[in-house]
């Protein structure tokens, strides 16, 4: 049989096509032009946007927990859950200009992406070793993802050229923040009018973990990190425009793990064991209260419902003259809080 032969124009009609399919797709998920958000760093407010406001537990909705915040000419991460990366990218933040990435502590959950995240940013234009905090252990971390992101790093080098891909911007840098029980915070960035703090939390037998304050322009926010209710997270969001804490239904959790203990299964005394070491709706309602928080932001939702049953669920325990506002986070969120003032603006991407 002889083989078909396929003449020039036929190549490029199909050529053709095939740019017409990837530019349809890239219109239908983006609409006329792909998002471009690099404007957030430089227009002199601090901002926030929830990357990924889920658990482990599985959904559709929410990625991993992962918060940027963005300000003075800067974009960093604290924590980089599962599926954080790509909603990154989706929605056109500056990976490029990534300064640092933030971990609170180590379950998977909260570094599973420390690689793609490497990886985006570098593609993207950073051309030197990603900043990485945390606690006592982050080196160990660090270390562990650049030696399994090793041989990707050298293949793509090898395909692109250095010139495109420059090799320090596919290596991470460690930084430990070392705090102590009676000197439990710690300013460890404070450069060009943005501050870093980090402040230990109660996550038992997670030791030590962290949450983080950030200051800019007049403005402020708070991220817990995993704890129960803390005395420190509340000395840290003492008037904080936002606090983002994370929350977890003691009762959703318990009636999941009674089913799934009354079936035999062994995952009901893991699901359990979640409940002594996170933060119940009405202790952060209680503790944002307290703060004088401005705006509390609820997320790493356990579980991770829907929008359509997270409100009624964890708004639960909220005192009606409650003296803040409170929203339950979403994927997408992007808080706006302008430099030296009380105005905020919330929207979705």
């Amino acid at each position: 049989m002889r083989p078909t032969r396929h003449s020039a124009a036929t190549v490029l009609s199909a050529a053709g096509a095939a740019c017409l399919l990837l530019a349809s797709a890239v219109e239908a998920q983006f609409g006329a032009r792909p998002p471009n958000r690099s404007s957030l760093l430089d227009d002199g407010a601090l901002h926030v946007v929830i990357c990924g406001s889920g658990s482990p537990l599985p959904s559709a909705e929410r990625a991993g927990p992962c918060t940027a915040v963005i300000a003075g000419g800067r974009m960093f991460l604290i924590d980089v859950g599962p599926g954080s990366t790509e909603n990154l990218r989706l929605w056109g933040l500056p990976v490029g200009r990534l300064a640092g990435v933030l971990l609170t502590h180590f379950h998977s959950d909260h570094i599973g992406e420390l690689g793609e995240v490497v990886f985006a940013s570098w593609t993207s234009g950073r051309a030197v070793p990603l900043d990485v905090y945390g606690p006592a252990g982050v080196d160990r971390v660090v270390a562990g993802f650049q030696a399994a992101y090793e041989l990707d790093v050298s293949y793509r080098i090898a395909h692109h050229g250095a010139d495109l891909l420059p090799p320090d911007g596919g290596k991470m840098a460690a930084h430990t923040i070392e705090l102590a029980e009676d000197a439990s915070s710690r300013v460890f960035y404070d450069e060009d009018g943005l501050k870093l703090t980090a402040f230990l939390v109660e996550h038992e037998p997670i030791a030590p973990a962290i949450g983080y304050r950030i200051d800019y322009g007049g403005r402020s926010v708070v991220v817990s990190g995993d704890t129960i209710r803390s005395a420190n997270v509340e000395a840290a969001s003492q008037g904080v425009d936002v606090l983002v804490h994370e929350v977890l239904s003691g009762a959703l959790i318990s009636a999941a793990a009674q089913a799934l203990e009354s079936a035999g299964n062994p995952q009901g005394t893991l699901i359990r064991d979640t409940l002594d070491y996170h933060t119940f709706p009405a202790d952060v309602h209680a503790l944002a209260a307290d703060a004088k928080v401005k705006l509390l932001v609820l997320s790493h939702l356990v579980p991770p419902l829907p929008a359509a049953q997270a409100e009624g669920v964890f708004m639960r325990g909220r005192a009606e003259d409650a003296p803040n506002d409170a929203v339950v986070g979403a994927d997408g969120m992007h808080i706006a809080l302008p430099a030296n003032s009380d105005e905020r603006t919330i929207e979705t991407f």
